[in-house]
């Protein structure tokens, strides 16, 4: 790419110069109106010219986006953007023969102007319980806190631990936010039905710059309300896909959401799904309510 737009430039810029050769080195005599005429005519493929250079150079700024792709990102990014929320619910792992496992979960999260703080905690059938601070910036950068059971203190997830089981779920630390429709890279797919649902189908890729465990996650999006209703996201290097569907969609508020979430993993039997069983879309949350050293303090006076 970078060769063509160097050969782009220069036959642009050839082109360019001997115009103005021409311009300038005709005589016209007595008649001024031709120069006018020659001049106007001979700036119209000057004009070509330089919209062929500026279109390879910078191919954003020639040709205007397409204006779906830039409905689904900015509706997507819009609604996370928005949010304010409590809620407790349960978050089940269902074997292959079954046999179920359950914990408690609590959530709350709410969007300020450096971008989302998620503090969820997770309790198991014991005493035990972890508990998560997630933010994410404004540009999606992600980054992970965490207090696991027996530990009083919170300390930075390192990168390696993302894509670990969420106490044993299909569920990862990194799937508890939709950090994709935040990357520089998105392309809009062919249209789709998904059961009943028309859908945009939005494939965001990571780059060089995204820390992820994901090279790309497929998203299909309800047109009507422009809330995902199953998503399909691809490891980097495995290529094991991992599917997300979405159950029980409702407008709370203003807000919508789903009521169940269900995560699958290509070729592992079973599934896990977060139930959420009550909570308010309009928390009027503040930084006071994001401190995870404080919610863990709380737990333990709980116990």
């Amino acid at each position: 790419m970078g060769a063509i737009r160097t050969l782009a430039v220069y036959l642009a810029m050839t082109f360019l110069r001997r115009v103005a050769k021409l311009s300038h080195g005709r005589k016209f005599g007595r008649y001024p109106e031709a120069r006018w005429a020659n001049c106007a005519f001979g700036t119209i493929p000057a004009s070509i010219a330089l919209l062929v250079l500026l279109s390879l150079v910078h191919p954003s700024r020639a040709f205007a986006a397409n204006p779906d792709l830039e409905t689904v990102l900015t509706g997507s990014r819009q609604r996370i953007e928005k949010l304010d929320y409590r809620m407790t619910g349960r978050l089940t792992r269902v074997e292959g023969n079954g046999k179920r496992t359950s914990y408690k979960f609590v959530a709350k999260a709410h969007w300020f102007p450096d971008g989302l703080r998620l503090l969820c905690e997770i309790s198991g059938p014991g005493a035990e319980k972890t508990s998560l601070l997630l933010h994410m910036s404004v540009s999606g950068h992600l980054t992970i806190e965490a207090v696991f059971p027996g530990e009083k203190a919170a300390r930075v997830l390192p990168f390696e631990r993302w894509n670990d089981p969420l106490v044993g779920t299909d569920f990862s630390y990194e799937d508890m936010v939709e950090n994709q429709f935040f990357w520089k890279h998105q392309e809009l797919l062919a249209a789709e039905k998904y059961g009943a649902r028309d859908c945009f189908v939005l494939k965001s890729m990571s780059g060089s710059q995204d820390r992820t465990y994901y090279d790309s996650v497929t998203s299909w999006i309800d047109r009507g309300i422009l809330y995902p209703v199953h998503v399909v996201k691809t490891p980097r290097g495995t290529g094991q896909q991992k599917e997300f569907i979405y159950y029980g969609l409702r407008q709370v508020g203003g807000v919508w959401s789903a009521t169940q979430v269900e995560a699958k993993l290509q070729g592992k039997p079973g599934s896990s799904i977060l139930v959420i069983e009550r909570g308010s879309a309009k928390a009027n949350l503040g930084r006071k309510d994001f401190d995870i050293g404080q919610s863990s303090a709380q737990g333990e006076k709980v116990k």
